[in-house]
């Protein structure tokens, strides 16, 4: 009869593949240092919570000005805005989470609580105004004369010939940078900006959207002040950086000399530190309409320092903003409604940048290009600055550029945002020092430890040498929790709270009852009286199916809890969720690759009392033979008995014969 077919274990595979993983977790946390070993202790960081650290936390409800509930999308633009002000300040470990429909809750390590209350809860406001001065990120800030800022008349930038093609204007090679942007805002029912400006682009000889700057020796000559209406200042003489465009005549002093201020840089994604460095210690003046002020941010090309003029369009006039694709050029636009009072004021600001500086900027001049377009302002950053290409009544127009998708739809929700600005009341404020953060966590790390030991005694105490196994496990899901919580904390600014650390002492439980399941089954089939590697793998059979339903269940009841969940419940049940997870990759990729490694050894392949697999010690109802071969002993046979009748009697008599001889 041929022996049932049975699967060969390979456990060494699955050990390979759990060194590949901790490998690549490895790999993933230290990046590019991994050729840098004095750089490593700064990558193995675990990102710590308010409660385990030290800072603010503040749970913000937020409404629109007119107390009604906030949308999603505002919501979504409220928590962009908040977290370019909380990490602008330094603190890379601020967080800002949505909770329900329309609470924020802030966490800012280290800010006192009300320093954090008056960042996070201002409002943030939309605003049009119009660009004075530009200065793109890079180019030189030693100031210089007014009039050597003027470009060359050789840079000859072409012109749109319809709204959503760009123009782009280069200097000349003299000048070490250029004032450039992909946006512009046309009327929304317009295909064209208007007759003068298709007359204009009709005469540029190219077609082209960007600009090649002169090599020839008189490209340093500069416009004449009859083609630029900004190429004099009749009661001043200020100064400007090099590489610096627009009209220093029509900006006030004290905003001039802090858009100077040699320290005050717009590098790219400088979103917050630049307040910093001007005095925009609270969102007072860059939200206050009726004052310039400077600003940084990206004109759809460039990052760059700006002056802005005063606001002639406020953002709460925008009734509408929808990204959508272009019928005409089947590019990303952006369509923009104002209601009656923002159309009369947005009509009049394009009328007089149009009329006074288009036909300028479309003749090579590019500080009327500077002039020409609106800066539309959040929060005190410029989100995007298009040109002006005609003027625009009514209240409906059209942004248009080389949009993305993803950029588009940015630029609508912060229009939509701009336009109903949420009012955000702090409910509840809580302050941790770091002393208490240190005694919290010390406290966390004194209950896990004590957690752990009670579990390795257990082991070794109930299951002997098995209870090295069980021991290995655990450091290997210790191991990988660790690695996984840095990585999250490295790539997902994670952060581990106390009710993190309660989830992984709940964890060293799970990683326990799962190989108690396989152990009692194992034990079970030795029970039975089969061999150890048989035993070995039928118990896996039948603890597997209870290890995974076990495991399914725990990671479902942390997934609804965290769903449904506000707080610091969510941080216990993510934990949880997490190790759930690395135990199932242990047990299945460690613990039982383990115990059919060492049924193979002699110690545990024959039985001995201290393996936790003695046959004897378990009640095996056979005596249990091993996978090791043993000495056979030949046992002497028994005597044999005869029985013979008496004649005479007849009665029966034993007689009894040594069949060994003598």
């Amino acid at each position: 009869m041929a022996a049932p077919s049975r699967t060969v274990p390979h456990p060494g595979r699955a050990l390979v593949l759990l060194l590949v993983l901790i490998l690549a977790m490895l790999l993933g946390i230290l990046g590019g240092k991994m050729f840098s070993p004095s750089h490593w202790q700064h990558q193995f960081k675990v990102g710590l919570g308010l409660d385990l650290s030290s800072g603010t936390q503040v749970t913000l409800q937020a409404q629109t000005l007119n107390g009604k509930a906030p949308s999603s999308a505002e919501m979504n633009a409220a928590v962009g805005v908040i977290e370019s002000r909380v990490n602008g300040t330094g603190n890379s470990g601020a967080q800002v989470k949505p909770q329900g429909p329309n609470l924020l809750v802030v966490t800012v390590p280290g800010k006192g609580s009300q320093q954090t209350i008056q960042l996070v809860s201002s409002t943030a406001l939309l605003m049009f105004r119009q660009v004075l001065l530009f200065q793109p990120y890079g180019a030189a800030s030693t100031p210089t004369p007014a009039a050597s800022a003027s470009p060359s008349a050789s840079a000859s930038p072409s012109a749109s010939a319809t709204p959503t093609s760009s123009a782009k204007v280069s200097p000349s090679a003299s000048t070490t940078s250029s004032a450039k942007t992909s946006a512009k805002i046309v009327p929304a029912a317009s295909a064209s900006p208007s007759a003068s400006s298709s007359a204009t682009s009709t005469a540029s000889p190219s077609a082209s959207a960007s600009a090649s700057p002169s090599a020839s020796p008189s490209a340093s000559a500069s416009p004449s002040a009859s083609t630029s209406p900004t190429s004099s200042c009749t009661n001043k003489s200020p100064t400007l950086g090099t590489g610096t465009f627009g009209n220093p005549c029509l900006v006030g002093k004290d905003v001039l000399n802090l858009f100077n201020n040699p320290k005050l840089t717009c590098a790219p994604g400088n979103t917050n530190k630049w307040k910093t460095t001007a005095g925009y210690t609270d969102t007072t003046p860059y939200n206050n309409p009726n004052v310039q002020v400077v600003a940084c941010g990206n004109n759809g090309s460039q990052w760059g320092k700006y002056v802005l003029d005063v606001a002639k369009v406020r953002g709460t006039w925008v009734t509408a903003a929808t990204a959508g694709l272009s019928t005409s050029s089947n590019q990303w636009q952006v369509n923009l409604t104002l209601n009656g009072q923002g159309a009369s004021a947005f009509s009049a600001l394009t009328s007089h940048l149009y009329s006074t500086y288009y036909t300028a900027a479309q003749a090579n001049d590019q500080n009327s290009f500077i002039l020409d377009q609106v800066a539309i302002a959040l929060d005190g950053n410029v989100v995007t600055s298009p040109e002006i290409q005609g003027a625009i009544p009514g209240g409906n127009a059209q942004i248009t550029g080389s949009f993305t998708q993803a950029e588009a739809t940015q630029l609508q929700n912060e229009l939509k945002y701009g336009s109903v600005p949420l009012d955000l009341k702090p409910l509840f404020v809580t302050s941790v020092s770091a002393q208490v953060g240190k005694n919290q966590l010390d406290a966390g790390l004194v209950a896990a430890a004590i957690g752990l030991i009670l579990v390795v005694v257990y082991s070794f105490f109930y299951y002997r040498g098995l209870g090295l196994v069980s021991v290995s496990s655990l450091a290997i899901a210790a191991l990988i929790t660790y690695l996984a919580v840095v990585l999250l904390s490295l790539y997902q600014n994670f952060t581990l709270e106390l009710a993190g650390i309660a989830g992984l002492i709940v964890a060293i439980g799970i990683t326990a009852d799962s190989f108690v399941v396989y152990f009692e089954r194992l034990r079970d089939e030795v029970r039975e009286g089969k061999q150890l590697r048989p035993a070995v793998e039928a118990g896996w059979k039948r603890a597997r199916r209870t290890i995974l339903v076990s495991d399914t269940v725990s990671f479902l009841a942390a997934l609804l809890l965290y769903y449904f969940a506000i707080g610091e419940v969510k941080g216990f049940a993510y934990t949880l969720g997490l190790t759930t997870i690395i135990d199932i990759v242990v047990v299945f990729g460690f613990t039982k690759p383990m115990v059919t490694l060492l049924a193979g050894t002699k110690f545990f392949g024959n039985g001995h009392p201290m393996s936790g697999l003695d046959p004897a010690r378990l009640g095996a109802k056979t005596p249990w033979r091993s996978s090791v071969r043993r000495n056979q002993v030949r046992r002497r046979p028994d005597p044999v008995t005869r029985s013979t009748v008496t004649r005479n009697t007849g009665t029966r008599n034993t007689e009894t014969r040594n069949t060994g001889g003598s």
